[in-house]
């Protein structure tokens, strides 16, 4: 369709675009509409946006907007449907995605311009805000450098000329040859990058403003007179003294320096000495700080990661997916802190284990930041700990699972989500109930007050079919928060084994109270009522159930159990097998849960254990006949 005039017009004025140092004029309304189509296509191509596939979309698709002079359209709705494939019933208020990868694209643009962007490039920039992007000359662009910036980038090192303090300069040859060693070996260190040489013959550190670390020093004849024939022109009897230093630009303070001294007769031992020493003072962090840290940590980034793990720790789907927003803005901050990959991971992970999101969305995205926080990081037990859950719980991978887990603990034996996780996720799936609980009272000991751990430990003893003490334990997890839900949704269980079922069906209430939209909960008292055989109430909730679905993940295991408890074996084993399709998170229990004891032998039970890779598992969850049933008094 022919674009109206009084359009096409508006479309090709570059200042309607935000293409900022160029006059009106018919001679330029389409250069500048040809320039930002030429750049967007730079950036496309780039190694920063090469693997970026969602966001790179999400770049075009504003940009192409905004040239078709549609900029007042951008909203965040616009954006979820259009560049993130929602529903029209898309909600931003509830679903956050539009601003989460808004953040990220803004720090991947940040990136690309700081990394890739040649001189003179034209700029796109996300402002904060809105989701119109703009378009300047790299001369109108202002960018100071603010501390959170500086600390993103704690990474880069540029190394300054060194410094010649002969008389008539005669080391300049040697001085640049030690320079050129001390890049050489720099850029061998794993996780640091060096600037490259086009701004590296500065001596000053306003030369670098990306860079947070500078290698500076200076050269000194020590004896003798200068002649020709050696460096600098030295004479046989010259010495040649080297001093080393690294300066810190947020604090314009030196934090590391050295000196070493030779004869001039052994220049180049002496220059890659000096390029040794500087590069094992990196490779081993600054000084104070642990050996293969992240050499200096963004505090805005650590801040709001471990805000980040505060939420999560609340099992809510409200914390949940703050969490994931915080670990988000992290890896804003800075790209390359591996625990807030590790964070985003385990985030996503639990979304998808307490039926927030369904597996689909989230397994990919809880992988790709597992392997991406081992890769930046591969000595933090956080990030090994999160790909040893994703290997148990997503792939089913349970000796690899094991190896991961015992490699973050040996990273760190006082983390205590390594060992909650490697009791949950590995231990109690395979059966080994007893080292569950062994290594869920080693988290607790270092993590007294977290409620997830104490609900865990219950449900250990709940497999374990020691109901007495999972009650006792439950109850103490209610005491510790009377707020937290998913204890009484334990609670509940225990008290339907032990065949209390009214204090069951209170608990389960209880929980719904706490949290009305939960699947879990609603399914877990439809169950009590087919256990129980009140079959109206029993319908009640799975219409409930079945009004959920269109809004949010309902777990194919929810119906599952009920058909199980309804005496509908054939209709139980069909959602069991779209459980295995969808890889829920719940089915790693199938070998220990009380709830499914009277499957065991049936055959098709059996196939999906081997589905699980669990057949060969010892377990010590057969049924015990200990206190399985005694009320509570």
């Amino acid at each position: 369709m022919p674009m109206p005039a009084e359009v096409e017009a508006e479309v090709l004025n570059p200042l309607h675009c935000g293409v900022e140092g160029s006059e009106p004029g018919p001679e330029n309304e389409p250069l500048a509409q040809q320039q930002v189509r030429n750049q967007l296509g730079r950036i496309s191509a780039s190694t920063t946006f090469r693997g970026a596939g969602r966001l790179r979309r999400f770049l075009e698709f504003i940009v192409g907007e905004a040239l078709a002079g549609r900029k007042d359209q951008l909203k965040e709705y616009v954006v979820g449907v259009a560049v993130f494939d929602k529903p029209a019933t898309f909600d931003p208020r509830i679903d956050p995605i539009v601003r989460v990868r808004a953040r990220r694209l803004r720090a991947m643009l940040e990136r690309y311009y700081r990394e890739e962007g040649g001189t003179g490039e034209l700029v796109i920039e996300l402002p904060k805000g809105g989701y119109a992007p703009t378009f300047n000359t790299q001369s109108a662009r202002t960018a100071p450098v603010s501390l959170p910036l500086v600390l993103a980038n704690r990474n880069l090192v540029a190394v300054l000329a060194v410094q010649d303090f002969t008389p008539g300069h005669t080391l300049a040859s040697f001085c640049q040859e030690l320079r050129a060693e001390m890049v050489c070996a720099l850029a061998q260190v794993s996780r640091l990058r060096v600037l490259t040489d086009e701004s590296g013959e500065s001596g000053g550190m306003a030369a670098h403003p990306g860079a947070a670390l500078q290698v500076g020093g200076s050269v000194r004849l020590t004896s003798g007179a200068t002649g020709g024939g050696r460096p600098g022109g030295a004479t046989p009897e010259s010495g040649i003294r080297i001093l080393l230093h690294l300066a810190d630009r947020a604090s314009s303070c030196y934090v590391w320096a050295d000196s070493l001294e030779g004869p001039s007769t052994q220049a180049l031992e002496l220059q890659q000495e000096a390029a040794r020493r500087l590069a094992a003072k990196l490779a081993s962090g600054l000084p104070g700080s642990a050996a293969g840290v992240h050499l200096a940590e963004n505090l805005t980034a650590r801040n709001l990661y471990l805000q980040g793990r505060y939420h999560m720790g609340q099992r809510t789907e409200e914390g949940l997916r703050r969490a994931a927003e915080l670990f988000e803005r992290a890896l804003v901050e800075d790209p390359q802190f591996a625990p807030a990959h590790a964070g985003l991971a385990d985030a996503y992970s639990l979304l998808g284990h307490y039926g927030v999101l369904s597996p689909a969305e989230v397994w990919t995205k809880a992988a790709s930041s597992a392997a991406n926080a081992v890769m930046l990081d591969a000595n933090s037990a956080e990030a090994q700990a999160s790909l040893a859950h994703v290997k148990a719980s997503q792939d089913w991978d349970w000796a690899g699972a094991q190896r991961q887990f015992a490699l973050a603990l040996r990273l760190d034996p006082g983390y205590a989500t390594a060992r909650h996780w490697y009791a949950m996720s590995c231990l109690a799936p395979l059966g080994r109930l007893q080292e569950a609980l062994e290594e869920l009272r080693m988290a607790q000991a270092v993590d007294p007050v977290s409620a997830i751990i104490a609900r865990d430990l219950a449900v250990v003893h709940y497999y374990r079919r020691d109901f007495d003490l999972a009650l006792e334990q439950c109850d103490h997890t209610i005491e510790l928060n009377p707020h937290f839900a998913p204890a009484y949704w334990t609670l509940g269980r225990i008290q339907e084994q032990r065949g209390d079922y009214e204090e069951a069906a209170a608990a389960f209430q209880n929980a719904i109270r706490l949290v009305r939209s939960s699947p879990r909960f609603h399914g877990a008292l439809g169950h009590l009522y087919a256990v129980t055989k009140n079959r109206p109430a029993c319908q009640k909730e799975l219409e409930k159930l079945k009004e959920m679905a269109p809004e949010r993940y309902v777990s194919p295991i929810e119906f599952a159990a009920i058909d199980f408890a309804l005496g509908q074996r054939d209709a139980g084993f069909e959602w069991l097998d779209k459980a295995c399709q969808d890889r829920c998170f719940e089915l790693v229990y199938l070998n220990v849960d009380p709830t499914f004891d009277a499957l065991r032998r049936d055959p098709r039970f059996q196939a999906v254990v081997r589905r699980l890779n669990l057949a060969e598992a010892a377990s010590e969850a057969k049924p015990a006949a200990s206190t399985s049933r005694v009320k509570r008094r």
